[in-house]
């Protein structure tokens, strides 16, 4: 074979032949250091039973109804067990921190802390996705989800803003305009007893109550970005045919995993 013959040769086996990219799946991770409950005995004693806001808790406690829309729409799934870091929070695109525990809601709660804090702002600012979700002042470590939370110009609010009492679901109803930034195909949801959001900085509304109450927010910090809302909202007894036929909250559900996965910037 000529010289000119084989290279050509060459560069089309190269080209048959070459590995093909293939592109990595984003990776939504939950906290499960800030949020780090175990279930009670008989005798009221803690065991070793992980419990509330996790994506393998199948029962009305659990996530795992949102852990699967975000596989649905091409994500994978992962855990974060110790403090976030900037090595530990590498290959994360989404990450969620829940309702971060109190005294009542565990033996040794894990607090949040201005270290945690910058290490998180430092990784969105890089880029990454956030979510933050409080809960009322008496389900949740308050001030702890602020040493986050304010690292962004947000703050959860003492208060309680749609409380249901007993069965009274409409007190927990809010409806959702059209042509909303995030929720595209929901149109009623149910939210309680949740904190209200104060902002600062380029933090802005994405919902607000008849009222003028901030009850969700975002906003963009660095190449990243940020959602907050005050409940933890999304878990298993309020998604998947547990509410009353109407409200939408498994649209809402895919509807936010959707925008938040396409919040991830492009790899380059």
């Amino acid at each position: 074979m000529n010289p000119i013959k084989k290279t050509l040769a060459l560069v089309l086996f190269a080209v048959l032949f070459a590995p093909v990219a293939i592109a990595q799946k984003p990776t939504v991770t939950l906290d499960y250091y800030f949020n780090h409950e175990f279930k009670k005995d008989k005798d009221g004693n803690y065991t070793t039973e992980r419990f509330h806001y996790i994506w393998e808790e199948k029962d009305l406690n659990g996530y795992s109804n949102w852990g699967d829309a975000f596989v649905k729409y091409g994500a994978q799934l992962k855990s974060l067990e110790t403090a976030p870091t900037a090595e530990n929070l590498k290959g994360t695109d989404v990450y969620i921190v829940v309702d971060p525990d109190n005294a009542k809601e565990t033996p040794k709660p894990n607090f949040i802390t201005p270290k945690d804090a910058k290490a998180v702002a430092e990784w969105v600012k890089a880029g990454g996705v956030l979510v933050i979700m409080a809960n009322d002042s008496a389900n949740v470590n308050l001030p702890s989800a602020n040493v986050l939370a304010e690292a962004f110009g947000l703050h959860f609010n003492d208060d309680l803003q749609n409380h249901v009492i007993g069965s009274n679901i409409a007190a927990g109803t809010l409806m959702v305009p059209e042509g909303h930034p995030i929720f595209t195909t929901a149109r009623k949801i149910y939210l309680k007893d949740i904190s209200s959001i104060k902002l600062s900085g380029n933090a802005k509304p994405v919902y607000t109550n008849k009222d003028g109450v901030v009850l969700m927010a975002t906003l963009k910090y660095g190449k990243g970005t940020v959602f907050a809302v005050g409940d933890p909202w999304l878990y298993n007894e309020y998604t998947n045919g547990h509410l009353p036929p109407g409200y939408d909250n498994d649209k809402a559900l895919d509807d936010l995993s959707k925008w938040l996965l396409a919040q991830i910037p492009a790899k380059k």
